[in-house]
C-alpha cells in the first residue's frame, strides 16, 4: 500500500506546504483514492504519478475550506481532460450543496457522473475495488470524520514447503493450485487446492483522520492500525496557549493515544504555519517531532508535501521519497 501526501499545512498554505490532501492506493495499482481536497490540490497532483483519470473516489472529512476548497477545481480539471468514468464522493451533505452552488454560479458541467454519498447517512462499511472503508465521527468545531481503509483482495500463498515435501515439482500444477483450482495428477492422485494454500494474512489497515481534538474517539477502530495519519496542529505548549477554541490536537496527545492503542506507525500532518521546516526551536517542525517521540515508540513520521510512504505486508512503513 502507498500513501502520497499532497498537502500538509493547516488552515493556510505556506511556501513549502499546501493545505490538506492525501492519496491512498495499492502499490501496484493505478487506481487511487483522495482524502480531503484543499485549494490547489489539482496543482499538487501534477507533481506526482497520480492521474485524475484513475481517481476512484474522493473522501472529504469536513467542510472547512482547507479540506474542501479544491474540490470544484479538481473535478473541472478531470472533466477538461476528458474523464468519462463515474466518480464517487463521500462527504458531509453540505459539500453536495457547495458543489451545486459552484456549478450553478460558474456554469460548470462535468463529462462524468458523480455518485454522492452523504457521510451522515453511512452506517456500515463502504466497499470499493481495493478497500473496505469504515467511517468514525471525530471531535472538531464542526462534524469531522476519519476514514479507515481496510485492504481487500488478499491472496492465499502456496504452502511451498508442503508441496516440496510431497514431491510436487514447481510448474503448472503450482499455478493451478495458486489460482484455487484442484488438480488431478497423471498418477490419479487428486490435489485439493485448500490443502496447499496457507491462511490469508490479516488485512492491512490505514486510518486517515480529519481534524480532531480527541484521538481516543478512534479507539473503536484502533485494533491493529498499521498506519494512523492524524493532525498535529500544535505542540502541547502552543495548545495550552491558544486554548481549545479551534479544537485541534497537539503532537503529544495523538502520540500518547497511538502508544496506548499499539498503533504500528504514526504519520503526523496538518501543521500550523507557525511551525517552520528550518531550525530546532519551539516554532520548528522539530519541536513537534521531539514531543511525539517522547510519547510514542512505534514508527513515527512527519509528512511533507509529496512524501510517498510504502507499507509492506509486515506493517513496516518506509518513506520512499
Amino acid at each position: 500500500m502507498e500513501l502520497v501526501f499532497l498537502g500538509t499545512s493547516a488552515g493556510t498554505p505556506t511556501k513549502s506546504r499546501n493545505v490538506a490532501a492525501a492519496a491512498i492506493k495499492m502499490a501496484s495499482a493505478k487506481a487511487w483514492y483522495l482524502v480531503d481536497c484543499g485549494e490547489g490540490t489539482q496543482q499538487q497532483v501534477l507533481h506526482t504519478n497520480l492521474s485524475l483519470m484513475n481517481m476512484q473516489a474522493i473522501f472529504i472529512s469536513h467542510i472547512h475550506g482547507d479540506h474542501c476548497y479544491g474540490l470544484p477545481g479538481i473535478l473541472a480539471s478531470a472533466s477538461m481532460l476528458g474523464r468519462t468514468e463515474p466518480l464517487t464522493i463521500i462527504a458531509p451533505a453540505a459539500i453536495k450543496e457547495f458543489l451545486k452552488g459552484v456549478q450553478a454560479g460558474t456554469k460548470l458541467t462535468l463529462s462524468f457522473e458523480i455518485t454522492f454519498i452523504e457521510i451522515e447517512a453511512v452506517d456500515e462499511q463502504l466497499e470499493f475495488d481495493d478497500f473496505l472503508v469504515e467511517i468514525t465521527e471525530l471531535s472538531h468545531t464542526i462534524p469531522s470524520f476519519a476514514f479507515c481503509f481496510i485492504e481487500k483482495n488478499i491472496e492465499r500463498k502456496l504452502d511451498i514447503e508442503k508441496l516440496e515435501k510431497e514431491g510436487v515439482a514447481p510448474g503448472p500444477v503450482w499455478g493451478f493450485l495458486q489460482d484455487g483450482e484442484d488438480v488431478m495428477l497423471p498418477s490419479g492422485e487428486a490435489l485439493i487446492c485448500d490443502n496447499y494454500l496457507l491462511e490469508r494474512r490479516s488485512p492491512r489497515k490505514v486510518v486517515i483522520a480529519g481534524d480532531n481534538d480527541t484521538p481516543t474517539l478512534l479507539a473503536e477502530c484502533s485494533e491493529k492500525i498499521d498506519v494512523l495519519v492524524h493532525e498535529a496542529t500544535y505542540t502541547a505548549k502552543v495548545e495550552e496557549k491558544v486554548g481549545n477554541e479551534y479544537q485541534h490536537c497537539s503532537a503529544k496527545r495523538v502520540a500518547e493515544f497511538a502508544q496506548e492503542a499499539s498503533v504500528s506507525n504514526l504519520v503526523l500532518t496538518h501543521f500550523s504555519p507557525r511551525f517552520h521546516n528550518i531550525g530546532t526551536g519551539e516554532n520548528s517542525i522539530t519541536a513537534l517531532e521531539v514531543e511525539a517521540k517522547d510519547a510514542f515508540s512505534g514508527g513515527l513520521f512527519l509528512a511533507s508535501d509529496f512524501d510517498v510512504f510504502y507499507l509492506d505486508q509486515d506493517s513496516c512503513l518506509v518513506k520512499k521519497f
